[in-house]
């Protein structure tokens, strides 16, 4: 026996095909006109085909150059953090000058020493222990106060002794070195 022949070989049978009835691609009698596709000239269909014709020739050329095949290795990442990138920073360029004059100094020799003591307990000091005291400013430290004194008397501290009193001013015991005598400088002060 023969095999079957598989549809659309040559034999003596003719072919049978089927059609759906009232196709989409068959005009029916009863819709009447038959739509047509406008004609286009062959120039448009040209033109419209040149940028995928570009397109496709340089990626061509970028295959053949071998920028598509390269590999890239991957930046391998040392913290498990992401931290964003640092952008461009300009420099600062300001308009006009935000302090038009500098400011006084904020800490100089008078601002530092308000006033010296002279009660009883601190002529005491002064006599016994070489000891001047004053009244400081509260934000002075012990370097600013010993300059202080060196400025405006010229002489040496040895030593330096602060404590913030209960009204909330700052007293400093000032001991001066061997070769200055406590008691000369508070008369040259002129608070004895």
């Amino acid at each position: 026996m023969s095999s079957p022949n598989p549809i659309g070989a040559k034999s003596g049978k003719p072919r049978i095909t089927f059609t759906r009835r009232g196709g989409a691609g068959r005009p029916s009698a009863s819709k009447g006109k038959v739509v047509q596709k406008p004609k286009t000239d062959g120039k448009e269909e040209k033109d419209a085909k040149k940028p995928a014709v570009t397109k496709a020739t340089n990626a061509k050329k970028a295959a053949l150059a071998g920028a598509a095949h390269t590999t890239v290795k991957r930046k391998a990442r040392t913290s498990v953090t992401f931290h964003r990138p640092r952008t461009l920073r300009l420099e600062r360029n300001p308009k006009y000058q935000r302090r038009a004059v500098t400011h006084a100094p904020r800490m100089d020799e008078f601002r530092v020493i308000s006033a010296p003591l002279n009660t009883e307990s601190a002529m005491k000091k002064i006599e016994e222990n070489n000891t001047l005291v004053f009244l400081v400013d509260i934000r002075a430290n012990k370097r600013q106060i010993a300059d202080a004194v060196k400025k405006l008397w010229d002489v040496q501290a040895e030593k330096i002794n602060t404590l913030i009193r209960p009204d909330g001013k700052k007293k400093a015991y000032v001991r001066l070195t061997a070769d200055h005598d406590a008691l000369d400088v508070a008369n040259k002060i002129g608070f004895i």
